[in-house]
């Protein structure tokens, strides 16, 4: 196969505000081998708009409908997680690739239904947990599987984020822990899958999930409304290793830190940070071995595949993610991280959830 790839997004709004039009259609722009094919948005005007802003052949208000027309090789779903299985699932049944951001369902079973669909269909699915595909995570890997660290005995991680206190009336349909976006479900699960990523599963964990502030204000507005869904997530545990583990992962009021990830082994030390998030941003790595002073670990140039000219911040890390989808399609190689990795981080969900509720050690493996 060597014409470009055909992609259809759904959820290419012509405003340009949301995750695709900051990620997806910028990363792809300077992907010469994709072609945007199609959108699909909620209604036929927003989609015949998005059509003529992105200059995409077809704009579409159904998915099942362009998944079935659109001869498409790939369909990405950026949409709001509770219409994530809905979307899915007609791109699946047409027998279509997909790309699909995190969270993958609103709940494990809903992951899981989508995993076994995938499987069905033998089509190649990834979830969009980009952290893993940011150079310099990648490198970090790198450096533990080549034995820089030595044994790693203990690994601390914090994400703080800010906008704790106020909310958009747009964005207030993710206050409701069930709709599947928390800071344990979203910036908890990108997080902690780059470190397990590069360090190994978790053994076992004992966690605390809480919501520390129970009311949003309206933007605008000054209205208030009750939240449920957590901002707080305090996680400890053992990786298959044997390193311990502690995070911390929250939404705060004001002046949030962003990344950082420090790593401890019997040989060195590893330090990551942004003060964004990694699957956003990009890292920066310090690193020493024995009792020398960290220092700068520029990431190698062979880290870097995205063109040149690709923005900073989000379409790198998703471009990334689109080349790994380019060549499983072309060469019928699998693709990391699919659906199957995304079950498992569900059922990390599921686990930590279990802790905190329970007030114990939950065993994973």
């Amino acid at each position: 196969m060597d014409r470009k790839l055909r992609v259809g997004i759904v959820g290419a709004g012509a405003q340009g505000q949301g995750w695709a039009a900051l990620s997806h259609l910028p990363a792809l722009a300077v992907l010469p081998q994709f072609e945007l094919a199609a959108v699909c948005t909620t209604n036929a005007d927003s989609a015949a708009a998005a059509a003529r802003k992105y200059h995409a052949a077809r704009g579409y208000h159904d998915v099942a409908t362009m998944a079935k027309e659109a001869d498409l090789d790939l369909v990405s779903v950026v949409v709001k997680v509770p219409s994530h299985r809905e979307c899915v699932m007609a791109a699946l049944d047409a027998g279509r690739n997909v790309y699909c951001e995190w969270p993958l369902g609103a709940s494990l079973a809903e992951a899981e239904a989508m995993a076994a669909r995938a499987k069905e269909k033998k089509v190649h699915a990834v979830v969009g947990l980009q952290a893993r595909a940011d150079p310099a995570i990648r490198y970090l890997r790198d450096l533990v599987a080549d034995g820089y660290l030595g044994e790693v005995v203990a690994v601390s991680m914090s994400m703080f984020t800010g906008g704790v206190l106020e909310r958009p009336a747009s964005r207030l349909w993710d206050k409701d822990k069930t709709k599947g976006v928390s800071a344990l479900t979203v910036r908890g699960i990108h997080t902690m899958d780059a470190m397990c990523w590069c360090l190994g599963e978790f053994a076992e964990v004992a966690a605390k999930v809480t919501t520390q502030v129970r009311q949003w204000k309206v933007t605008g507005t000054g209205e208030t409304v009750d939240v449920d869904a957590p901002d707080n997530v305090a996680v400890t545990g053992i990786l298959e290793g044997g390193a311990i583990a502690s995070v911390h992962v929250a939404t705060v009021p004001f002046s949030a830190s962003g990344f950082r990830m420090e790593i401890y082994g019997n040989k060195g030390t590893i330090r990551a940070t942004t003060s964004g998030s990694p699957q956003r941003d990009a890292c920066e790595l310090a690193g020493a071995q024995g009792n020398a002073k960290l220092a700068p670990l520029p990431v190698p140039e062979r880290y870097m595949e995205m063109p040149a000219q690709t923005p900073l911040g989000p379409p790198r890390n998703v471009g990334h993610l689109y080349l790994r989808m380019e060549k499983a399609i072309r060469d019928g190689v699998s693709v990391q991280p699919d659906f199957d990795v995304a079950v498992a981080r569900h059922r990390l969900i599921d686990a930590i959830e279990q802790a905190s509720d329970q007030g114990r050690t939950i065993r994973l493996r």
